[in-house]
């Protein structure tokens, strides 16, 4: 495979033949706008799944064990509103992040004859990821659970089951700050119950029994922790990448030259869908839709690129840093 350092670890080439256009099968006729975008991945439906099966543990206990069993109703009625909301919020945002298009390229559009009609001079470049046989756009990286090129891919993340890219970015950053809220808010409720309890009747302070009582919180308690660390990190992580306009996986190349980067400010209001706004955290709302090039766009703003000698890539395969194989090519 031939690449170049500064260019992604793509592969660049000027004639058709190169790029085996003939082993491309042409693009399908694309489907209606809007439509729903789903991964068969084994792994991924399991972790969606044990990630539903948590939050709604976490509903159980805070209501049946803590709330409903309380004394005190205003004490009730808020936290219950409080944290059913942000829980609802959470899965809203899990849904989204998990049946949005990320932004996959179109596939297998890198044909000869398409390639032969561009008429590419000395001096010119196309990219063209041999996976998926299309033609690769500034920032786009190859998913091989995805088994598709994404446009600004972050990471594939199995708790959504989806790649994080540049459609559904906005969304796994509200799902991992609404789950470290509920699991935040499901501490303090459950610090504050075993204070009561220590100071009433055990019996009293719960419709279940003292020992299952213990048990369902101290659970509640190692998951809300375990979750609060885990989605503050990533929500983290997820801001810093928004703010320096740089993904996950150019992070960890670190292109050996700089690139021009869009400011801070403006890349936050592209990810969450225009000026600072309460829409920021609805997951309801669309993140400002980028104008999808056409495959001459995609090609004129590659063939700005200089002709430069190439070398042998020396590795085909990354991590990304949920520990997902991706291929960049």
């Amino acid at each position: 495979m031939m690449l170049i350092p500064t260019h992604h670890f793509r592969d660049i080439e000027r004639k058709p033949e190169y790029l085996q256009p003939e082993k491309c099968v042409p693009p399908p006729y694309p489907g209606p706008v809007g439509t729903m975008w789903f991964i068969r991945d084994g792994c991924g439906i399991a972790c969606a799944i044990v990630t539903w099966f948590l939050v709604l543990y976490a509903e159980f206990v805070v209501l049946f064990v803590m709330l409903i069993p309380s004394r005190d109703y205003v004490y009730s009625i808020i936290n219950g509103i409080v944290f059913n909301l942000l829980a609802f919020l959470a899965l809203a945002s899990h849904c989204r992040a998990m049946l949005t298009d990320p932004g996959a390229v179109p596939k297998g559009n890198a044909t000869k004859e398409f390639i032969e009609s561009l008429q590419l001079k000395p001096g010119q470049v196309v990219y063209k990821c041999p996976k998926c046989c299309s033609i690769k756009p500034d920032r786009a990286h190859h998913c091989s659970v995805c088994k598709r090129c994404i446009r600004k891919m972050d990471h594939h993340c199995p708790w959504v089951n989806n790649c994080v890219g540049e459609n559904n970015q906005k969304y796994f950053v509200l799902f991992t700050m609404y789950i470290a809220l509920i699991s935040l808010h499901a501490l303090i409720m459950v610090g504050f119950h075993f204070l009561h309890c220590f100071e009433e009747d055990w019996t009293k302070c719960s419709s279940f029994s003292p020992p299952t009582t213990v048990i369902l919180l101290i659970l509640l308690c190692f998951e809300g922790l375990l979750f609060l660390i885990f989605t503050s990190v990533m929500f983290g992580t997820q801001v810093h990448s928004i703010c320096t306009d740089e993904t996950g996986i150019e992070r960890l190349k670190r292109k050996n030259q700089p690139r021009e980067r869009t400011g801070s400010w403006q890349s936050v209001k592209e990810t969450f869908g225009g000026d600072f706004s309460l829409n920021w955290f609805n997951p309801f709302s669309r993140p400002c839709q980028p104008e999808i090039p056409s495959d001459k766009d995609m090609v004129r703003q590659m063939t700005s690129l200089s002709d430069t000698e190439t070398m042998e890539d020396p590795s085909e395969e990354t991590k990304d840093e949920d520990s997902v194989e991706v291929t960049d090519e």
